[in-house]
């Protein structure tokens, strides 16, 4: 009568077979045999490790599989080319690893969702995952060379202010959000940032802009352009608006010389962009004296000059309101 019950499936294989085809082989190795192998100090090996957002690995725990090693030796060989700057390598690291991280993160939520909807056998979900995995780095790759090949575009044919740094900034801020994480249940709170983010995204993109990051109620963008980075703060307000289940938005926006680096931007512009977002009203955008100067005399905006405010790190911050020209 045993022999012909169904054989219940042992999780502990099934979850070695997963963690396999995920790292993409054994884990071999301790992390002085990974360092050694890949021809690097411990201490330089720990350091990205660190920089990727790991923690500690025990001395004689086996935790590295070839893969290791080759990123190791990766990393090192860039770096012997001369293409990554020490100073820069764990910076480097550090950004890859926050970027992977949280698409790690939600990629697994969606797999984890799905496995719920199908009913899958644990032995299935693991099939299931072997399937899925190289398509999902196909597709990643490509997206990334996509948006290479753009930034590089825009890097070669950028004029002299782009190659200076001059972009407009802008953020977009939920209003009322802390009373809405009050308010919301966790399946609604994070129903809402996506839509507000795939949003946003959308119309930043539409309008030539780029989204250099989502932090839970905010985005901050980027564009080339005062006149671009206008037209999106403008844009998001319609789109928000025209959603009724979707909350106001406060938007600043700044334009100057900004530093880039490794993805994300930093300066004086930044800051005012956040500013100007706290004073702003909702439904509203405000944009500093230099991008107000930017689009004077520009047929598609009016700008009106409000009362002086003293901001965090500014007494005198004159803030203009920004509206779309009326056509008559």
């Amino acid at each position: 009568m045993a022999a012909d019950r169904e054989a219940v499936p042992d999780l502990t294989a099934l979850a070695a077979d997963f963690e396999r085809t995920l790292l993409g082989g054994e884990r071999k190795f301790t992390r002085i045999e990974v360092s050694e192998r890949a021809g690097i100090s411990i201490a330089r090996a720990e350091r990205m490790w660190h920089a990727l957002g790991f923690a500690t690995v025990p001395d004689d725990e086996i935790a590295f599989t070839d893969d290791d090693v080759e990123a190791l030796r990766l990393v090192a060989a860039l770096e012997d080319d001369g293409f990554i700057q020490p100073e820069v390598e764990s910076s480097l690291a550090r950004k890859l690893g926050q970027t992977q991280s949280r698409l790690a993160s939600w990629q697994s939520a969606m797999f984890l969702e799905f496995l719920g909807g199908s009913k899958l056998a644990a032995d299935e979900a693991i099939e299931v995952a072997g399937l899925l995995l190289p398509a999902m780095e196909r597709l990643q790759t490509y997206v990334w060379r996509r948006h290479l090949a753009a930034a590089a575009g825009r890097s070669v044919a950028g004029s002299s202010e782009m190659a200076r740094g001059v972009r407009a900034v802008g953020f977009a801020d939920i209003v009322s959000y802390t009373r809405m994480t009050r308010r919301l249940t966790d399946s609604e709170l994070g129903q809402l940032i996506e839509r507000f983010e795939g949003t946003a995204a959308d119309v930043v993109a539409l309008n030539g802009g780029r989204v250099i990051k989502s932090i839970g109620d905010e985005v901050l963008f980027v564009a080339d352009t005062a006149a671009q980075g206008a037209a999106i703060a403008l844009a998001l307000q319609d789109a928000m608006s025209a959603a009724e289940d979707l909350p106001e938005l406060r938007i600043g926006l700044a334009y100057g010389t900004i530093l880039i680096r490794l993805g994300d931007v930093y300066g004086e512009v930044v800051n005012l962009a956040a500013r100007l977002t706290t004073e702003c009203k909702p439904g509203r955008v405000l944009a500093d004296r230099e991008l107000a100067a930017a689009l004077d005399g520009h047929p598609d905006y009016d700008l009106h000059r409000l009362r002086r405010v003293s901001v965090r790190g500014y007494r005198h911050l004159s803030p203009y309101a920004v509206q779309r020209a009326d056509p008559h």
